[in-house]
């Protein structure tokens, strides 16, 4: 090989190194780069933006009763319309902390079970039906200037029981409650006719100190008394209450000829109680109640009595339920959170 030739080729090597090794350090800084990029493409679909059972939000469709409409909303918000509706705000925190596990087990096990057939695709109405719910544009024109100070007591109750139900061996209960005992609860099955092992008669001392309406009166004529209840009196007569329950409520009765249970006479005559008594004073009839509700479940006023001396808000639903556990909805339904 002369001179020349070698000159050519040492040219040409010269200027392929020149362009060659530029070329190969943009490429290594492109991979190093593209490794990360890689890794969070892989994380951020389904790492970053899955969320665990814990931090999903139920949410809640309503039949709006008034209007026939269906809203819809998170668990947690509805629960705290439910408490607002259904207790005073003016109630111990304990107390409204356990009408709200009270509330958010109802509609969980509405949920769990299957939702009946509502208009619109509603799970559950806003009515006694149910339970009662309103929410805080309804709040505001009921409470007007007490709303600030009722509304944060009452979230701060729901807030503090967040995502708790009571369960019976792991199921949701039948958390029934009413505004006042006459001193006692009713078995479940006294008054639906149905035994509920922890829907038992327990003794209920706080509402005769605490609730205003334990005892009412009522008078009604006579002619009214016979045409609600179908029968027809002879002059002087009165009927006979047969028997009572172990929470102390009529449980059967006979008059004009005819056996009633005391819830149907409660429901005819539209009475506070099915605790009751009365007497014929010539054309009318006088009526005393003790109570206030079917009596079955959780004492509002009882569990208002229960915190004024101290009991929490497990303490309390312990008291009225029995047997019972407070349980995360995630562990008790685990199969509602993941499907909705």
């Amino acid at each position: 090989m002369n001179q020349t030739t070698r000159l050519i080729l040492f040219t040409i090597l010269y200027f392929l190194v020149i362009l060659l090794i530029p070329a190969l350090i943009v490429n290594k800084e492109a991979l190093v780069k593209s490794e990360p990029i890689a890794q969070e493409k892989a994380v951020t679909p389904e790492l970053q933006e899955q969320k665990t059972p814990e931090d999903q939000e139920l949410m809640i469709t309503v039949l709006r009763d008034a209007d026939q409409t269906v809203e819809t909303i998170d668990l947690e918000s509805y629960v705290a319309g439910v408490v607002a509706s259904e207790m005073p705000a003016s109630f111990e925190i304990e107390a409204l902390k356990a009408q709200a596990l009270a509330a958010r087990t109802y509609v969980t096990r509405i949920l769990a079970e299957g939702a009946p057939e509502l208009p619109g695709g509603a799970e559950i109405t806003d009515t006694t039906t149910h339970q009662v719910y309103k929410n805080k544009e309804e709040l505001k024109s009921i409470w007007k200037d007490d709303f600030d100070w009722k509304m944060k007591k009452i979230e701060e109750a729901v807030q503090e029981t967040k995502g708790e139900i009571i369960t019976y061996q792991g199921e949701p209960i039948t958390a029934s409650f009413f505004s006042t005992s006459n001193g006692w609860t009713e078995n479940a099955g006294d008054y639906w006719n149905e035994d509920i092992p922890y829907l038992k008669s327990v003794e209920s001392k706080w509402d005769q100190e605490v609730a205003p309406g334990y005892e009412e009166t009522v008078t009604i004529s006579l002619g009214e008394f016979q045409k609600k209840l179908g029968i027809t009196l002879a002059k002087g007569e009165a009927g006979n209450i047969l028997e009572r329950t172990p929470g102390n409520r009529v449980k059967t009765i006979e008059i004009g000829g005819k056996t009633f249970s005391g819830r149907e006479i409660r429901e005819a005559l539209n009475l506070r109680s099915s605790d009751f008594n009365w007497l014929m004073q010539g054309d009318q009839v006088v009526i005393e109640t003790r109570g206030y509700g079917h009596g079955v479940g959780m004492s509002q006023y009882g569990a208002n009595g229960m915190a004024l001396e101290g009991k929490n808000y497990s303490e309390i639903v312990s008291h009225y339920f029995k047997d019972i556990t407070i349980s995360p909805i995630e562990q008790a339904v685990p199969s509602l959170v993941a499907h909705r």
